[in-house]
Parts: structure tokens; sequence; C-alpha cells
């Protein structure tokens, strides 16, 4: 055969299976979802600050930001700012806010093996609230929180559910606490193993040995630092310290103030690390007595941090809200993540800007400019509203919050930490699935139910300006 011949044969038979095995590749690797509206490039942060105009521009200054603070805890009850919090308080004051939170379920609640929740149970739970213990006049201790932990409607770690199926949403679970944040201690349990504590946002049931109580003047000026990172990853680790383990690898999450050893008092070393390529910082550590003793901690200058807060900007809030996608959803900032008010509250904190925990309280409050809608408001009414959205709003339903994103085909989409997701397809079938995680939709095509959608239920619009 002519060696020419040969080559081009071999090339083209070559070329042949390079094409084939390629387009097969491009086949395996296309982009498969069933979230109605959504393509890949639109799960990039920078998909969305590329529509921007002017997104570098503050919002709200932080003396802004800090005057609005002031208002909310000034006219919010579930606000409290916890340097202002009573030393003492009666046994009636307490009792009453225990069994505001600490209540039976009105409907059936079941245990993981499917067992039902008794009265004999909850007898146990109310024994364990130690109500027979509380003085006349109670001293209030303070503490700050030294590792993540949960706030929970009872003293205990029990878990139950609603349903013998579902195991996703326990319902004792009420919130998490993070490392840094002060607490008021109320009341103790029956097995002195949980605190009964108010933190600036809730109040519920802690455990003991995650608070390192302390002279309250110590932790107010702990909190007042000026100097301090702002954990602006969506989680971050100490630095990992052979010689204390209090401090070491210890997870820290977006919104968490750090504050920072200044000048000449930053250590060369720490545990044998030299500092010179971290950041120092404080962190509360509990002895074995359970007081509180502030030690020095190494955070990686390369970790995801920034010196003060972030500024609160368009630009941001978006790359901000990016860090949590495809984080599962944990109700009650359970499974180590965050729910729907989770999730926008620690976006919100990462600028230095508060709110009230549950999504309802949020909604309700005066926090922002509110645009609200009876329950009578019609569809038109709501979509000229909807029509005026823009980077950062917020959008409110019964028990859940959504943030805007920007708008595709002049349509408006959302980043949510969101459990379920249902819509109705082109060919007018329903379908249901679920989401589980911090999660990017459209707005107006999705549905709570077949003949109930989002734009239905909106009751507050709330601009952050």
């Amino acid at each position: 055969m002519n060696p020419l011949k040969f080559w081009l044969k071999t090339l083209t038979l070559f070329s042949f299976f390079f094409v084939v095995a390629f387009n097969n590749a491009a086949q395996q690797s296309a982009y498969v979802s069933d979230v109605i509206g959504v393509e890949e490039n639109m799960l990039y942060a920078n998909y969305w600050t590329s529509k921007l105009s002017n997104s570098d521009i503050e919002l709200l200054s932080a003396t802004q930001i800090r005057s609005g603070n002031e208002q909310l805890f000034k006219t919010n009850n579930k606000m409290m700012e916890i340097a202002q919090y009573p030393k003492s308080q009666t046994a009636a004051i307490i009792s009453a806010k225990i069994q505001k939170i600490s209540s039976p379920a009105s409907s059936p609640r079941f245990y993981s093996d499917g067992q039902l929740v008794t009265k004999a149970n909850y007898d146990t739970y109310n024994q364990a609230l130690n109500l027979s213990g509380l003085p006349r006049l109670q001293t209030i201790k303070f503490g700050l929180v030294v590792r993540r932990t949960n706030m929970r409607t009872f003293p205990t770690s029990d878990k139950i559910y609603k349903t013998t199926t579902s195991t996703n949403l326990d319902r004792f679970q009420e919130t998490a606490l993070f490392p840094t944040e002060a607490v008021a201690v109320l009341h103790e349990s029956l097995d002195k193993k949980w605190f009964f504590a108010v933190s600036y946002n809730y109040t519920a049931w802690v455990k003991k040995e995650d608070i390192a109580l302390g002279d309250r003047e110590q932790i107010i000026n702990y909190k007042n630092s000026n100097d301090f990172l702002v954990v602006s990853g969506s989680k971050i680790y100490t630095s990992f310290n052979p010689e204390n383990e209090s401090i070491s690898e210890l997870q820290l999450e977006m919104g968490t103030v750090l504050p920072l050893v200044e000048g000449e008092n930053i250590p060369t070393t720490i545990a044998g690390q030299n500092t010179y390529a971290s950041y120092v910082v404080y962190l509360p550590v509990r002895d074995l007595d359970g007081k509180l003793i502030i030690q020095a901690a190494l955070i990686s200058r390369s970790d995801d941090v920034h010196r003060g807060y972030l500024a609160y900007t368009q630009d941001n809030i978006i790359k901000q809200s990016f860090k949590f996608l495809g984080e599962r959803y944990g109700w009650g900032h359970s499974f180590n993540a965050r729910d729907c008010t989770g999730f926008i509250g620690e976006v919100f904190k990462s600028f230095g800007i508060l709110m009230p925990r549950n999504s309802g309280d949020q909604g309700l409050s005066e926090q922002g400019i509110n645009t609200r809608f009876l329950k009578t408001a019609s569809e038109s009414k709501k979509m000229k509203s909807v029509g005026e959205l823009s980077v950062g709003d917020l959008i409110y339903i019964p028990g859940h919050v959504m943030m805007v994103l920007g708008h595709q085909d002049d349509k408006p989409f959302i980043i949510h930490d969101v459990s379920g997701m249902s819509y109705f397809k082109e060919n007018g079938d329903y379908y249901k699935s679920s989401l589980n995680g911090v999660s990017i939709t459209p707005l107006l095509t999705m549905q709570l139910s077949q003949d109930k959608s989002y734009l239905d239920k909106i009751y507050n619009i709330k601009k952050i300006k």
C-alpha cells in the first residue's frame, strides 16, 4: 500500500474515533436537572454579578447599619442586647419564658423508631425544666459560646418528628449558637447539664458544656472590640493546635466576629507555629470549672475572612450567598448547616446587619423598607411589586424567606435554603420533588401546592436599605 494512503486512512480513522469519543464525553457531561428554568451557567456567582451596574455602591454605610441595629433592638421584642440584660429576674418572669418555648406539641409527635411521644414522655421533659428550683429572685449569669451548639425546645438531645416517615425536621431543634456569641443564662436544668439561655435573637435550652461563664464586663469588652476579623466564608476552621484542643480546628461560621490580638500583644509563635502568616484572634475557652478564659488562636491568612465587616453592596450580597450554594437544608441549623432564615441571617451578618431568628419575625418586623400585602391582595398588585425587585430584596411567604438574585429574561430568580420543590410542567402536569439545600430557582413558577403558588402567598417584600 502507498505509505501516504496508509497514513491518510489511519489519520481519518483516528479522527473518527476521536470525534465519537468527544461527542460521547460531551453527552455524558451535559448538565441535567429537574429544577425548572435553571441552566448550569446560572450556578456561578459571576453570571449574576455580571448583570449588575454600579454593583459596588454601598447600599448602607457602616454607620447606617449600626444605627439600624440599634433601632431594631429598641423596637423589636424578639431582639435582645445582652449587654443591657437585667442583672436579676423573678422566678415568675423566667418561668413564663421557659414555658413559652418548652411546651408539648399540639399534634402527635414521634421518635425516629416510630414510637409516639406520650404524655409520660412530656412529663419527664417538663420535670427536667426544674421550675421548682427557681429562686424567688434569680441572679442572671453571662457567658460566651465556645463551640457551635444547638438551642433546644427542652433540655434534651432527644429528637421528635411530625410523622414516622420523615426524619429531616427535628421538632425539638430551635436554632444554633456559634462561637463568640454572648448569652444571658437564666436557669439550669434538673440534671445540671443544660442552661436556659438568651442570645441576641433567640431563647432556648443549650448544653452547659458549650458555654463559658464570665464576668459581665469582660464579656461586654470582648464583644465591643474595635479591631476584628469577620468570617466571610461559609465555614472556616482555626489552625490545628497540638497543645490546646479547645481552639484547635474550631469551626467558625459566616458572620462570626473574632477580636484581633494587636501590636505588641501578638506572640511570635503559638503552639510552635510562627504567627507571621496568620491572623491572631482571641477566642473564648471554658475551663474545667466552666469559667471563661480568653486565649489566642490562629486563623490562616488564606482563609475566607475579612478585616471588619464586608461592604454592603449588591456584588457582595451575591458572592456571599453563593458561598452556601448546595449546602444541605438543616431545619433550625441542624445537620451542621442552616435553614432559610439561618442562611439569610448569616449572609447579612457578614455585613454587620442583624435580624430576628425566624422568618415570621423577620417578615413582620419594621426593619428595612417593607411592602406588605393583605391575604386578599390581587395578583396584579403583587406583580407590580415583583417588577420592582432588586438584588438582595427579601421575599416572605408563611414559614419561608427567599432572596432576590437577579433577573433572567425579565423574570426574577431567587436563592433560598429550601426543602421542597413543585411546579407545573409545560404539558400542565404537576411535578413535586425535593431540593433540601441552598438553591437557585425562578420565583414565579414555584408552587407550594397544586392550587397555591409562591406568588399567591407573598405577604411582604423587604428591602434592607
